[in-house]
């Protein structure tokens, strides 16, 4: 499996790191709500087991809380969308990763973003047959950002990997498309993809039939901020029309004692969120010793 990740050797070394440190590492303890307490500490509440069923509620107390919640898929509905053999393009890329388990044979990677083109190789280089790669957008909005290219040398490279891979597998792309209609009875058969205009809207004769048995789909990232929320962190709209949690330099929120890093403030992708958690550790470890 340390073929299909980004960064193995950085994430080795972080476990190693963990193993050897005195951290009490609580995994399958899924936190459900936070409180803080009239002291000022904060109260964890959390489900346990690996599906959150084990009959152990638990509840940490600490002085300060650091969130790395993540974030999760956009999804635009349309007809099919809940047949069996519809997942999301994050969900794919770790099922491959995870279990090494492909969502079908013949598999429609489409949506918007970036991380398409991640998913579409890898399933292609996984075995997996992608008749095509459908993106509502288009590629050009990146080079009218050279500074933002310039700026993440490392996408660039691993974005253009990802096309060569797609050249490799023989996978069409079409862009300014989508996925209109996914036909099937027990599970996915097929779907029809037609253009779209400026506004995602489809143009009318323009629907092409294409046989698979799995559909990838996203639409980009949101920042997972329930937790952060219920607390009364405050949130700002970012770039991308998505809610993040507003954070200082120091990445702690506007709740006193609660610190965020990763994806809770904006996405950003992993360098950015190593680079969070590093400075989020050492403000925290400032403010308690």
């Amino acid at each position: 499996p340390e073929a299909l990740h980004h960064g193995w050797s950085a994430f080795a070394e972080l476990r190693h790191r963990l193993a050897a440190s005195t951290i009490d590492h609580l995994t399958s303890h899924h936190v459900w709500s936070l409180v803080r307490e009239d002291d000022g500490t904060w109260s964890a509440h959390a489900l346990t087991g690996p599906d959150g069923t084990a009959d152990a509620p638990v509840r940490i107390r600490a002085r300060a809380l650091l969130l790395a919640t993540g974030a999760y898929e956009r999804q635009l509905p349309f007809p099919g969308w809940t047949l069996p053999g519809v997942v999301g393009a994050g969900g794919a890329q770790a099922m491959l990763k995870s279990g090494l388990v492909l969502p079908g044979r013949r598999v429609v990677v489409a949506g918007s973003g970036p991380l398409l083109l991640a998913v579409a190789s890898s399933l292609a280089a996984a075995g997996a047959r992608v008749p095509a790669l459908v993106e509502a957008a288009g590629y050009l909005r990146y080079g009218r950002a050279p500074r933002v290219l310039a700026a993440n040398p490392r996408k660039a490279v691993e974005a253009l990997a990802h096309t060569a891979a797609l050249v490799r597998h023989r996978v069409p792309v079409r862009l300014r498309s989508a996925v209109t209609e996914v036909h099937g009875t027990d599970r996915v058969e097929a779907v029809t993809v037609a253009r779209v205009d400026r506004d995602w809207r489809p143009l009318p004769g323009t629907g092409r039939r294409i046989a698979c048995d799995a559909v990838a789909v996203g639409h980009g990232l949101v920042p997972q901020i329930d937790l952060a929320v219920t607390v009364g962190c405050a949130t700002r709209v970012r770039p991308d029309g998505t809610l993040g949690l507003a954070l200082d330099d120091h990445q702690e929120s506007s709740v006193p004692g609660l610190w965020a890093a990763g994806e809770t403030g904006g996405v950003g992708g992993v360098e950015l969120a190593l680079t969070e958690g590093e400075l989020a550790g050492r403000a925290i470890a400032a403010r308690l010793l």
